[in-house]
Order: structure tokens, then sequence, then C-alpha cells
């Protein structure tokens, strides 16, 4: 797309600050100007239409697009594994997400071929590989299969969903070759799971120690370590070591989140997966067992939320959805927006999350400078954020200038 003005639309732009009636003019990828313009330009007529930022997930797996049971039993093909991929980083675009946060699952090719674009998806930042202790949080080979031989799960340039590491030293090696393979941030699970077979919500995994040593790996590299945390003591660990986020946090208690706080760790909260793993975990290809970690789950991370919102942490957002139905990614929005406002969900998958992953500024809100990554929603997802959820709402999507999706 060439340089156009978007005329007419209601728009709202990720600041907080209420909708306001705006052409806005784009050229070469990006905003140049808010108001009424006589540049030259294509215009596109908004009107009746509500203008947002892209959307921002911060917590995705798309290298786990597939029933997650047959994915990693060797049950299906690499070309399914990625034809599935490669649909839910269409999907993605699709539902108004430009720009995603994979915390696990893809390998560096998967963020190639999309940046490339040799297929349909979002702006990627990813952590390759999740890094895990032997037998933690992340590992799905059979419990009779020695750990070195999990790697061979792995396929070369599409999907690693983890490493296994049994000391610091191991931890140092696997951490750099995640950053060899593509790696923009480190992703550490430090607690049990929710979606696992080896270890319980409340247990603790990797030390202080251990935990630093990715800490400072990636602070020399200039990045950050996030990390998987469902219990305060994995959590107050994380932050111990020097990490900057905490993804789940579901519970999370109020010392904790004044740490967090204090020290400046964000914390990134996941409704949507609880919602779908509720209505259908069979087809996420998960057994029925895993209802039972589910359970409560909702209720935890809705106090977890407000606690931390109270302790001033700064919040964003994520869908952490796994498995084939990852279509309805704005799901998470209308979650939250039950929870806080509908402004304040917006606000967290835009600007928010924006600072989270490091692109303050440049994505995440509609201002003179910053990405042309923007959404026309038909009707008012502020007063109706169930729109949110059903991706054929966002009648016209726009990415760094380009028009990926029209319904217009």
């Amino acid at each position: 797309m060439g340089p156009a003005h978007v005329v007419g639309a209601a728009v709202v732009d990720g600041t907080g600050r209420d909708p306001r009636k705006l052409d806005i003019s784009v050229e070469k990828g990006r905003i140049t100007r808010l108001g009424a313009s006589s540049a030259h330009g294509e215009r596109l007529d908004a009107g009746g239409l509500t203008m947002t930022p892209g959307l921002i997930d911060a917590h995705v797996h798309l290298g786990l697009s597939s029933p997650i049971r047959t994915h990693f039993s060797f049950g299906m093909s690499a070309a399914e594994i990625a034809a599935d991929i490669f649909a839910t980083a269409g999907a993605a675009l699709d539902a108004g997400f430009t720009t995603v946060r994979d915390t696990g699952g893809i390998d560096g090719g998967v963020v190639t071929a999309i940046a490339r674009g040799k297929v349909r998806g979002p702006r990627v930042l990813s952590c390759g590989p999740v890094q895990c202790q032997i037998g933690g949080h992340g590992y799905y080979g059979a419990e009779w299969e020695p750990t070195e031989l999990w790697s061979s799960h792995h396929i070369p340039g599409l999907c690693a969903l983890s490493m296994m590491a049994g000391n610091a030293d191991e931890l140092r090696h696997n951490v750099r070759e995640a950053f060899r393979r593509g790696a923009s941030f480190l992703k550490l699970c430090v607690t049990g799971g929710v979606v696992g077979a080896h270890d319980r919500l409340t247990d603790t995994q990797f030390t202080v120690e251990e935990i630093t040593v990715a800490v400072q790996e990636a602070a020399a590299r200039n990045t950050y370590v996030t990390v998987h945390a469902h219990n305060n003591d994995g959590i107050r660990n994380a932050v111990e070591a020097g990490v900057r986020c905490v993804e789940h946090g579901t519970s999370l208690d109020e010392s904790t989140a004044a740490l967090m706080a204090a020290r400046e760790v964000a914390l990134v909260p996941t409704f949507a997966v609880i919602e779908q793993l509720l209505r259908d975990t069979a087809g996420a290809g998960l057994a029925e067992s895993t209802r039972d970690r589910v359970e409560g789950a909702r209720e935890r991370m809705t106090t977890a939320l407000a606690v931390a919102k109270h302790a001033g942490v700064r919040v964003g957002l994520g869908s952490d959805l796994i498995g084939p139905a990852q279509e309805r990614r704005g799901e998470e929005l209308s979650l939250r927006a039950a929870l806080e406002t509908p402004m304040e969900a917006l606000v967290a998958a835009t600007r928010t999350n924006a600072g989270i992953l490091g692109l303050s500024g440049r994505v995440g809100v509609i201002a003179p400078g910053a990405q042309a990554d923007l959404v026309l929603w038909n009707g008012d997802p502020l007063e109706d954020p169930e729109l949110f959820s059903d991706p054929t709402n966002a009648v016209l999507v726009i990415q760094a200038g380009q028009i990926v999706k029209d319904l217009r």
C-alpha cells in the first residue's frame, strides 16, 4: 500500500484516551500524521468503524498448533505440523493481532518464513525452545523415554518445544543454544504447570542460582528472561534472580506482588487458555485429567490480577492458546474486559504489551512514527467487548502499512 489516508473512523489510540474521530495518514509502513491531510494518496473510507492499534498477544504458542499428544508422540508428519503452525499464524492476523511473543514451541525458521512474507502471520518475537529442568514442566516424553532422547522430538527450523537442564552449566549451554537458533529473549519454567504430566502446580523448578545463569546470559545480549510460574515460591525465586516478566502468576499473593512491583517485574495473566481447556480438553489433544488442574485456576488468576494491579505491577495480556483451536485469540480481551474495563483490556493488549516486549512507541499505539499496524472493527468493542472474540469483526487489518485482511 502506497501513501494512504484512513478517514472517518473512531480512533482508540492505545494510550487509554477516549475515542476520537481522526484521519490517519500512512506512508512507507509508518503513521505519518493524525488529522485531516490534503497530501496525495489512497483514501480508505472507515466511516462507522472503530480503529485500534494492531493487537499484541504476549503469550502465544504457534508451535503447539496441533493436538499436543499426537504431535509429540510422532503421530503427525512434519508437513502437517508445519501446516498447522502456519494456519495459526494466519488466524492471528485475522483476529487483529499484528505482533505476538511466542513463549515456546517454534524454532527460528518459522519466524524467518513469516518475516519474509512466505506465509501470512504477525510480527513474531520468539524465545525458541523453553528452558526446563529435567522432569519439569515442558517435558512431554513418555515416562520410560530417556531425557536425552527428548531433543529428537524437535524438528530443526520448525518446532522445538523445550530443552532440559540438570544443572546450571547445562542451562547455560542450552540458553546459548537457544540464542544461536534465533531466540530474542528467554523463557524458563520455574514451577509446575497445568498442562503437565510429571509435576504439580505447587512444585518449584530451578534454583535461584540456576535462574541467575539465564539472566546473565540474557543480559549479555541486551535482552531479558520471562518465567512460567504459578506459585509464589517460584515467582520469588525468579524475581530474586533478576527476571523481567512472569507468565500466568496464578496464585500471586500481596507480598509477592509488592516485590514484583518494587523490582519492576511485569505480569502476563492468561485467561483464554483456561476457558479453552474447560470447554474442550480433548480438542487440544490432552488427557481429561488435565481438567483437574484447570479447575479453580480461573478464580485464583482473577484474584491474582486484582492483587497485581493494586500493588502497581505492570500487567500485560496473553492468551496461551494451545492446540488446533486458536482462531478466537481476541477472547482474551473479552475476558479481561469483564474483570477490568474494555479500555484497560485494550491498553494491556497494545501499549502495555509493547513495553513488555521492548517495542514501546514502535507498535501498540496510533501515533506519528509508529508502525502502521491498525485494525478496523465492525462496531465499538469498547461498548461491546465480545466483538474482540469473533475474528469476523476485524474487517480491515493493516500491518506495517500493508492491508493483510479486508472484509469491507
